[in-house]
């Protein structure tokens, strides 16, 4: 299919075009990336500015349900919502399982829904390294809140909060000292906590462990983006769906507080400037593995230093020597 064409099925909002679209943007051969630069200079023009949460959490907490859930509130507002979960990859065999769709069967069912698994392959944050680009081609696609599920890792989720508006954190209840169960640099980047699982039995240790959060956030100093009250620890219950739309609303006045106050768009710029020098970064890296010259030169300190002739440090130097950089 031509870029252009693919282009304009994607402004159409066929889902078909979409899935075609983000495997070819998450394709690492390199006719791939032409192709998929191309298409995203096509859909740069497209208007449209999705609302993008980011949502983590510890594995078990519930996320999949928390997303069907809310997801199915949304569309029943009528929004068009899409859901970019990214799946853990084995480090051994490098498969995923990819069985989001599966564990959310109603949300996929749903026609303003759009499910996409990806694998996190080899990038840290939480995120697959191409996330950022289907978000971009979600929005072309017209879909007006696109929802990031990141792997879970629960404590070293920062890439996440670089491609998205509002930074959601999952927690889960009776989970023992609960304030070890988040470390303070996510909680400073988290701007709304949801405590889940807050019915039958739990929903005592629910109120307790929201009321362990909302008191850690006020020791926090608070954020100039921030209105008066936020970041805050709220209940919920994604098996019952209790507390889901009142979450809602303090996603949606947070928002558009800052939209008001001008934060949204800066935020926006910091983002974009952030993920230019990661590509450049990127690129660069990427182009030193090419470099058969810097791969044997690598490989010949890597020995070195494997059979302890040169320290770590040492080998570095050398190797930034040969690339004629100056550490």
């Amino acid at each position: 299919m031509q870029t252009d064409e693919l282009a304009s099925r994607i402004r159409n909002g066929e889902r078909r075009a979409l899935a075609r679209a983000i495997t070819l943007v998450e394709s690492g051969r390199a006719d791939h990336r032409v192709q998929a630069r191309a298409l995203l200079d096509a859909l740069t023009a497209t208007p449209g500015q999705a609302l993008r949460l980011g949502l983590s959490g510890t594995p078990g907490v519930g996320k999949s349900t928390f997303i069907e859930s809310f997801g199915i509130l949304l569309t029943g507002m009528g929004h068009k919502v899409a859901v970019l979960a990214v799946d853990p990859s084995s480090a051994r065999s490098g498969g995923s399982i990819l069985g989001d769709k599966t564990r959310m069967e109603r949300l996929s069912r749903d026609p303003a829904a759009f499910i996409r698994p990806s694998p996190s392959q080899s990038a840290l944050g939480g995120v697959a390294r191409r996330t950022r680009e289907a978000v971009s081609l979600c929005e072309a696609a017209g879909f007006d809140i696109v929802l990031i599920e990141t792997v879970g890792v629960g404590q070293s989720e920062t890439m996440v909060a670089e491609m998205t508006d509002l930074f959601i954190l999952l927690m889960a209840p009776a989970g023992g000292d609960e304030l070890q169960g988040v470390k303070r640099g996510i909680m400073e980047m988290a701007d709304l906590i949801l405590v889940n699982k807050a019915d039958g039995d739990l929903k005592p240790a629910a109120e307790r462990t929201r009321a362990d959060y909302a008191g850690a956030l006020r020791l926090l100093r608070r954020r100039p983006q921030d209105p008066e009250g936020f970041p805050k620890a709220m209940c919920v219950s994604a098996l019952e769906e209790a507390g889901l739309e009142r979450a809602w609303d303090e996603m949606q006045q947070l928002a558009l507080w800052r939209r008001e106050q001008g934060h949204f768009d800066t935020r926006r710029a910091e983002q974009a400037r952030y993920w230019f020098g990661e590509e450049v970064r990127r690129g660069l890296l990427a182009r030193l593995e090419r470099d058969a010259a810097a791969r044997a030169r690598m490989a010949a300190l890597g020995d070195q230093v494997a059979r302890g002739d040169l320290s770590v440090a040492r080998a570095t130097s050398e190797m930034l020597e040969t690339l004629g950089i100056t550490s």
